[in-house]
C-alpha cells in the first residue's frame, strides 16, 4: 500500500511559492510518490491501461506529442522506431511507418536525438543545423565538383543510392574513409537539399527536398532568432519527450549541439522563470525532476486513479522513455544496458535484448529474434528481475503479448527456445 503520509494526491500536493521583487511570477512544485512518477511517465507514453494511440494516425500522433523517435538500421525483432511505436499504437504495423514516412510524407528522417524520425511540420526548427553543412566556401571539392551532376540525375530520375552513381573513390568522411558517391549523397542531405525518398533494408535512396517537401515546408525561417532560444525549445522538446527529466547531463541530450552544465544550467532556469517547466519532487530522489507545466492535469490523472487494464509490452532498446538509464534505475529500481556493441563474452544478458513492461512495472528482459526463412519468432531467453515469479496472469498477459509480437514481425507462429 503506498504511504499515504506522503502525499500521495498531487493537486493535494501542490504548493505555490511566490517570489518578490519587481517581476513576480508564481512557481508550482509537485510532490510524487515513485509510484506516481512512473504512473505519469507511463501514461504520458501511452504505455498504461487502455491504448491512447491506434492505427496510422496514432502513431503520427504519438510522434508529434514525442518530438522525435531515434532511428536505427538494425533490425532483429523490428527497427528501434518500428518497436517504439508497436507497444504504444494499436494495431500498428510497419507498413504504418512506412506510409508516414514515404508516402504521406507526414513525417521525416533527418537529426534530432542523432538520426530520428520526426513531423515533416517541424522542419524549420532544423534550419540552424542544415546551415552548418551550407558554408560559403562550400564542402570538399571533390565533393563539390559532383553535385550539379547528382542534382541532375535525380530530376532525371526521381531518386538514386549510392550505388547508382559512378563515383567509387574514397573521401574522408565522418568517422571513416568512405565513397565519393555517399559522402555527396549525405552532404546534400545534411543540407537539406535532399531527403530520404525510401529505404531498403538499411540502404538510403534519396530525392531533391524540393519535389516531396511543399514549398512552405522548405522556405519557413528558422523560428528561432539566438542558438539560446533554440536550446531552450530544444530542452523543451526532450522533457516532453521522455515526461520527466532532471537537469544532470544525461543521454537525453544528445544531438544538441554545444549543450554543457552552465548552457543548460541557464536554459532550466530561463524555462522555470518563464512557467515553462515544472518541478516535481519524486520521493526518495534528492534533485528535483521536471516536466512541461502542459503536463500538470496528467500529474493529476497519474495520481488519481488506479491501474485498470491489465498490459505487458515489450520496449525499444533506444526508447523514448529510456532514454535517461539512470533516471529509470532510479525510479523502476531497473537497470538496462544496450549490450549491442558489448563483445559477447562481457554480455549479462544478449545481443538484441528488450525491457519488459507489465503494468507499471519493468519486470524483465526477452531476447526474440525473427527468423525471416521460417516466419518464425524465437525467444532465445527471458530474465525476470529479482522478485518476480511469474503467475497465471502475468503468463497469460505474456502470450497475448508474444502473439501480438509475432504479427509485427510477420511471423506464423512463437517458439519458445527458454524457460518461464
Amino acid at each position: 500500500m503506498m504511504n499515504m503520509g506522503y502525499k500521495s494526491h498531487v493537486f493535494a500536493s501542490l504548493w505555490i511559492i511566490r517570489q518578490k521583487g519587481k517581476r513576480r511570477h508564481m512557481m508550482e512544485h509537485a510532490a510524487l510518490s515513485k509510484h506516481e512518477a512512473r504512473r505519469f511517465l507511463l501514461l504520458k507514453h501511452g504505455l498504461l491501461g487502455d491504448y491512447a494511440f491506434a492505427g496510422t494516425q496514432g502513431a503520427y500522433e504519438f510522434v508529434r506529442q514525442a518530438g522525435c523517435i531515434q532511428y536505427d538500421p538494425i533490425d532483429i525483432c523490428g527497427k528501434n522506431p518500428e518497436l517504439v511505436l508497436q507497444s504504444r499504437v494499436s494495431g500498428f504495423t510497419k507498413d504504418m511507418l512506412y506510409d508516414l514516412l514515404y508516402n504521406r510524407r507526414w513525417l521525416v528522417d533527418y537529426f534530432d536525438k542523432n538520426m530520428s524520425i520526426f513531423a515533416v511540420s517541424d522542419w524549420k526548427y532544423f534550419q540552424r543545423q542544415r546551415s552548418q553543412y551550407t558554408v560559403e566556401d562550400g564542402g570538399p571539392a571533390a565533393i563539390e565538383a559532383v553535385v550539379k551532376k547528382i542534382k541532375s540525375l535525380l530530376r532525371e530520375k526521381g531518386y538514386l543510392c549510392s550505388r547508382d552513381l559512378p563515383w567509387d573513390e574514397k573521401v574522408d568522411w565522418s568517422w571513416n574513409a568512405t565513397s565519393l558517391a555517399r559522402a555527396a549523397l549525405e552532404t546534400l542531405y545534411f543540407r537539406g537539399e535532399l531527403i530520404v525518398h525510401h529505404k531498403a533494408g538499411s540502404m538510403k535512396y534519396y530525392a531533391l527536398a524540393e519535389d516531396h517537401l511543399p514549398d512552405d515546408i522548405r522556405h519557413a525561417s528558422d523560428p528561432h532568432a539566438t542558438r539560446e532560444e533554440h536550446v531552450r525549445w530544444r530542452i523543451l522538446r526532450r522533457i516532453g519527450s521522455v515526461g520527466l527529466l532532471w537537469n544532470k547531463a544525461s543521454d537525453a541530450w544528445l544531438g544538441i549541439e554545444g549543450l554543457n552544465a552552465a548552457t543548460r544550467n541557464r536554459a532550466f532556469e530561463e524555462l522555470r522563470a518563464t512557467g515553462a517547466l515544472l518541478p516535481v519532487k519524486v520521493e526518495g530522489i534528492k534533485v528535483p525532476l521536471y516536466c512541461l507545466t502542459d503536463d500538470r492535469l496528467l500529474l493529476e490523472q497519474a495520481a488519481a486513479t488506479e491501474e485498470g487494464r491489465t498490459r505487458m509490452e515489450f520496449l525499444a532498446p533506444l526508447d523514448n522513455l529510456l532514454w535517461d538509464r539512470e533516471l529509470i534505475a532510479a525510479l523502476f529500481g531497473f537497470r538496462y544496458k544496450w549490450e549491442i556493441y558489448t563483445p559477447a563474452k562481457q554480455r549479462q544478458y544478449g545481443y538484441y535484448v528488450l525491457p519488459i513492461l507489465y503494468n507499471s512495472r519493468l519486470i524483465g528482459r526477452i531476447e526474440p529474434i525473427r527468423d525471416r526463412k521460417s516466419s518464425v519468432l524465437r525467444i532465445k531467453n527471458i530474465w525476470w528481475e529479482e522478485g518476480e515469479q511469474p503467475d497465471t496472469r502475468m503468463k497469460a498477459a505474456l502470450g497475448r503479448c508474444l502473439e501480438r509480437f509475432a504479427v509485427f514481425n510477420h511471423c506464423s507462429r512463437v517458439a519458445l527456445e527458454c524457460n518461464l
